[in-house]
Formats: C-alpha cells, structure tokens, sequence
C-alpha cells in the first residue's frame, strides 16, 4: 500500500528529510502590515524578521483553505496520514478535517486520517517521522492510527523564547497575561499540555538559564531513554547545537535532529527561540 504524509508548515522537517517525496506540505500564510508571506520554498526568515522587528503590530497568519489540503490528499496513495499544528492554536487542524470529508465523499477508496498534534514545530516533525518509520515497514492503516494516538499523548514539547511578545500580541498566551506584563524580560521555560495549550513550567533571568531548566527537566524524564530529540531554533544555530550538546552530555536519546524554523515558527518563536520534543 502506497502513502503520503501532509503536513502543515509548521512542521520543520530537518534538511535531511525536506525533500524526502513521502511528504507534501501545505503552507500557512503570514500577514504584516500589508505583506504577505507564504510559508513554502520562497519564505525569506530575514524579511520576515526584519519586518516584525519594524512593525509595532504582530503579524497575523491564515491557515491553508480545505481545498488546498484536498488537492494534496489527491496524490494517488492508498494511505494519507495528515499532521497538523494544535487545534488549540490554529484553524490549520479543522480545515485538514474538512478536506478529510470532501475526499470521503469523492474517493471513499482512500484512507485519511487527520492527526491533532497537540503541538507544534517539533512536537510535528517527531510525529511526522514516527508515521514514516510505521509506514515503511508495512504497517495497517488502523494500527498505525492507533499507535500514533498513543505517540502524540507521550511526546513532549517544550521551548525558551528569547522574546514572547509575537505570542502575547497574538493571544496565544491569555492564561499567562498576568505574568508577563511587566515581566517581559524574564526569560520563560514554557511547554504544551496533552490538550495542546501553551503552558509555563518555569522562568529564568537569562536564556542560559532558561534553557538550562529545559535540559535539566529532560534529563529528569527516564522516558527519553531510547527516543528522537528534535530541536528546532529560530536563527540561533549555534544555541541549537548548544543545546544538543548539553543534551547529549546528560541524556540517552537515539537521535538528535536539528532543524531551522520556517515561517510560521519564525512569527512565534521569533528571534533566537528554541523548540524541543521528544
């Protein structure tokens, strides 16, 4: 049985697997100021963040209409399994899900099955790679679905931002407000619940710090044992393979990745933010 992994752009697969053809990926669309910027091959992060430092408003982004998802489902596979940032953070989710409805209706032949990622940038690649390494070893769309619900419940995401204010202009962060007003340059160790809500684990006076507390919270999950460590930075390379550094010194992951963040992620996790999941 042949298949086909879509993903929305907020999932930053690393270099090594961007062109690999089992995956298509449907871009979002970022707004600011009378620009727009889609978030596929021509997205520039330079542009995109020299025009958020300019601008006092945060941008604003769109997720992919149904009818671009379905016109990615119709590649001619017999299994599609779609990955998708949080519902709780993007439209990106419920409009996959009506494509998922459209090509019932037309193709009931195909199975389709709409992952709710309950996270984001990292937390979607791991899950992305996961679906890839069932796929190709020839495992039942219906086993596969279910082992991959049972992924999703125990992956772990988790970020250091060097700056939320994209995050708090946007709404993201409403159960947080009253900790970051006034405080916006504490440094916050942040994550996402099993729903896919954005939450705060800690803080710091420094980024170093802050990471710091990432590492050692990692390091304190026995479950990492084993696993994949996806880290995704926003124009911080050097951070990023700090961090996996320090990863490697304390924890026993199989795999590290490094991938670079694309737009969507750029708006969020702005200049110098690192994403982790494992």
């Amino acid at each position: 049985m042949s298949f086909k992994i879509v993903v929305d752009s907020c999932c930053d697969l690393p270099p090594q697997f961007a062109k690999d053809p089992c995956f298509t990926k449907v871009p979002l669309t970022i707004h600011l100021e009378g620009s727009t910027f889609v978030d596929d091959e021509t997205f520039d992060q330079a542009d995109l963040l020299w025009a958020m430092k300019q601008s006092s408003q945060a941008p604003s982004t769109a997720c992919p209409a149904p009818q671009t998802y379905l016109d990615a489902f119709l590649c001619g596979a017999d299994d599609i399994y779609v990955v998708t940032m949080s519902a709780l953070l993007s439209g990106s989710h419920n409009s996959a899900r009506q494509a998922k409805l459209m090509l019932e209706e037309e193709h009931p032949e195909i199975n389709v099955h709409v992952f709710n990622s309950c996270s984001a940038v990292s937390g979607e690649v791991l899950i992305a790679l996961k679906i890839k390494e069932l796929a190709e070893v020839g495992t039942p769309f219906r086993k596969l679905v279910r082992e991959m619900e049972q992924f999703i419940y125990r992956t772990q995401t988790l970020f250091v931002l060097e700056s939320l204010e994209n995050l708090r202009k946007n709404g993201r962060l409403t159960k947080l407000q009253a900790v970051i007003t006034g405080a916006l340059k504490i440094k916050l160790f942040m994550g996402a619940t099993p729903e896919g809500e954005i939450c705060k684990l800690g803080q710091a006076l420094s980024i170093k710090q802050a990471l710091g507390k990432m590492i050692d919270r990692i390091a304190a999950d026995a479950a990492h044992v084993g696993r994949t460590l996806i880290i995704t930075h926003c124009n911080c390379l050097e951070r990023a393979f700090q961090v996996k550094k320090l990863v490697e010194e304390r924890c026993k992951f199989a795999h590290i990745m490094i991938s670079e963040a694309g737009g969507i992620t750029t708006v969020y996790a702005y200049d110098g933010g690192i994403v982790v999941a494992y």
